[in-house]
């Protein structure tokens, strides 16, 4: 039975207390789904700051998606108590709650994968693909759980609504007077808290709050994402300016610091070779065992062996970071140099931009270009992208199935792309049949959600792995193994400069990669098969996927000047290698032995990576390095942002 107040003021406030409890269930089973990333924030002192934003965003949200359920129960007009509209304003109060409550337990599955809040951006992420409906059909099986607790969440939001009493006229004009001066009282008194409420204060210094203001209640850029509610993500992220010019320096100042334009020695002398770039999906640094030799007290062997005995043979770095943590991130930082700031680059306006990277770059030189993505065509947007940055050639599943030497219904996983083995013999196939020198990149598909393997090795790789995605790891690096089998044989091989990562991290069960920084956790390796442009072995330096574009030109000794945000390995000493990647609004940036986190106003933490891995103990304003590395952070932001607005991302 419904219960009924006689005000329907009263009963608006308790429906939105009733409201904010749904958030905090929701919030629970978001915390408890990502457990073991969310717990490490989680402590007695860190609860009540916990407890305070939450509160916050949550009231933004919910003031935010209620705005005409209070029309409806809040406007001064005693037709507002009649049973029509009363049944409208309970089924748009149910309704829309239900829709954000499962919003927010859906976006728990997906943050395992994006290690945030889903955006805008995700609906142009996925604008291209046709196989959304199946996967989320495919998870909502998989979390079953979390459906039943929507339904649930939908039930008690319909059982426990409060509802106005029936409308009683008044018997004087007396009375009629005092029903509207209460109804106009209430409804003055609402619309500014609902404005304070939904800017995050009532104070004239106060700016709308974004999804940036989660970090300062939380102690990690991860636990930004229990803080804050999805529906407040999405509706902040409506039309956002994705580049803002944060003026840290004067223009002459910010070039001394830093400034991403590589201007060659006039020494240069250009000696092309082949390039091949290898982008492997969600091939994180944790699933490789010669990256990890210390895990699990030197016991850990990873899922790998092949590409663990490509390490052996290639030059490898200690520290070793992906720029961003989408496969739309990795695009643009491996083959472009551009790292992702706030949101994914050829999401935002300045994918309209004119863009260099490795393509463009060897293009000019003479080189045939071609990228190879296993999906249908358009997926992702990687044929667009790769248009743009001067590929100029595109190898998707269209082709593939065309080749009378390849196809099948087989080669397909039926959910996103070909599969890996086949898909890399196509590869290596048409790299044959190119005109030497050559630049191509591969975007593989199969180490995935829905993390499954071809039929015929369901039964080859064991099952002997903490995560799903490890057995898929293992088809994947089967698949190498056999690519490189193939392409030894080819004559280009020996005159061919190898370049091995993957676009970003996936699922990790280990603590040192589930910290804001080893979510970044990518592997990177140069392999020169003739070994006549540098030896094997391993440096004590950083490296990022924003150092492959220049490392690459810097060796081949390209002379003309180009853009890239990151830095030649070759030609930087161990102690001047750095990292920058984006968490959660936060810049993470990492020098020598220490991460600098930083809110774009003002340090937040400063740990040494090196003896602190976890993360665990904050030395901010204890370390010398604090201030130049903070200089050089800002110079390298505000280089990005002043490039992107006024279209300088190539000389």
């Amino acid at each position: 039975m419904t219960l009924r107040l006689k005000s329907p003021a009263l009963a608006f406030i308790c429906n939105m207390l009733l409201a904010y409890a749904v958030c905090f269930v929701c919030r629970l089973a978001y915390l408890f789904e990502n457990w073991p990333v969310l717990s490490q924030g989680i402590s007695w002192a860190a609860l009540p700051n916990i407890a305070k934003g939450s509160l916050l965003f949550d009231t933004s949200a919910l003031l935010y998606t209620n705005v005409l359920y209070a029309l409806l129960m809040l406007l001064p007009c005693h037709l507002r108590e009649s049973r029509a509209w009363q049944s409208v304003a309970k089924w748009m109060f149910v309704a829309v709650n239900s829709l954000c409550a499962f919003i927010n337990l859906g976006d728990a599955v997906y943050f395992k994968f994006t290690g945030r809040r889903t955006t805008c951006s995700v609906f142009q992420e996925f604008s291209n693909e046709g196989n959304i409906i199946s996967i989320f059909f495919d998870e909502i099986v998989n979390h079953w759980y979390l459906v039943l607790l929507g339904i649930a969440i939908a039930a008690l939001l319909s059982l426990a609504y409060v509802r106005p009493s029936a409308f009683s006229r008044p018997q004087s004009r007396l009375a009629w007077f005092r029903y509207y001066a209460l109804a106009v009282i209430a409804f003055v008194i609402y619309i500014p808290l609902m404005i304070g409420g939904m800017r995050g204060g009532l104070t004239t210094a106060t700016r709308p709050i974004t999804i940036s203001n989660a970090n300062q209640y939380v102690n990690r850029p991860a636990d930004a994402a229990l803080v804050l509610n999805t529906p407040f993500a999405l509706i902040r992220t409506i039309s956002k300016k994705s580049f803002s010019d944060p003026q840290y320096f004067a223009r002459e100042e910010l070039d001394d610091i830093y400034t991403p334009l590589h201007v060659p020695a006039d020494s240069a002398s250009f000696s092309p070779r082949n390039v091949v770039v290898l982008i492997v999906e969600s091939f994180g640094r944790e699933y490789i065992g010669a990256y990890n030799e210390r895990l699990e007290g030197g016991a850990y062997k990873g899922y790998a062996p092949f590409v663990d005995s490509l390490y052996s043979r290639s030059l490898s770095f200690d520290y070793t970071f992906c720029n961003g943590r989408k496969s739309i991130d990795g695009m643009p930082s491996v083959l472009c140099g551009i790292p992702m700031f706030v949101e994914p680059f050829f999401l935002t306006p300045a994918s309209m931009n004119r863009v260099g990277g490795l393509a463009r770059s060897l293009g000019d030189k003479g080189y045939e270009t071609a990228f190879f993505h296993g999906a249908q065509n358009g997926s992702m947007g990687f044929q667009a992208f790769a248009r743009s940055s001067g590929f100029g050639a595109y190898y998707g599943r269209t082709e593939y199935d065309a080749d009378s030497r390849f196809g099948g219904e087989d080669d397909f996983d039926g959910t996103w792309a070909i599969w890996d083995e086949p898909f890399l013999q196509f590869y290596a196939a048409k790299m044959s049949e190119m005109k030497q020198p050559f630049m191509t990149a591969v975007f593989t598909a199969s180490s995935h959600h829905p993390f499954v393997v071809p039929e015929a090795y369901r039964d080859t790789f064991p099952d002997d792995g903490v995560n799903v995605i490890h057995k898929c790891i293992r088809y994947t690096d089967h698949s190498l193994r056999r690519f490189f089998q193939t392409a030894s044989r080819q004559p280009w091989y020996k005159n061919t400069v190898f370049v091995f990562t993957s676009d970003h991290t996936n699922i990790s069960d280990h603590a040192e990669y589930q910290t804001d920084l080893g979510s970044f956790g990518a592997p990177i390796l140069f392999f020169d098969p003739s070994r006549e442009l540098f030896e094997p072995g391993r440096r004590h330096c950083i490296a990022q996927q924003i150092d492959i574009m220049p490392s690459i030109l810097g060796l081949l000794g390209y002379d003309e000047p180009y853009v890239s945000f990151g830095k030649n390995l070759f030609a930087t000493p161990d102690s001047a290698t750095w990292a920058v990647n984006y968490n959660n609004g936060i810049y993470q940036y990492v020098k020598g032995d220490y991460l600098l986190q930083f809110d774009g106003k003002a340090p937040r933490a400063v740990y040494n990576i090196k003896t602190d891995w976890l993360l665990t103990d904050n030395i901010l304003g204890q370390v010398p390095e604090q201030d130049d590395m903070l200089r050089s952070l800002k110079a390298v932001i505000q280089q990005y942002m002043e490039r992107m607005i006024e279209d300088r991302i190539v000389p």
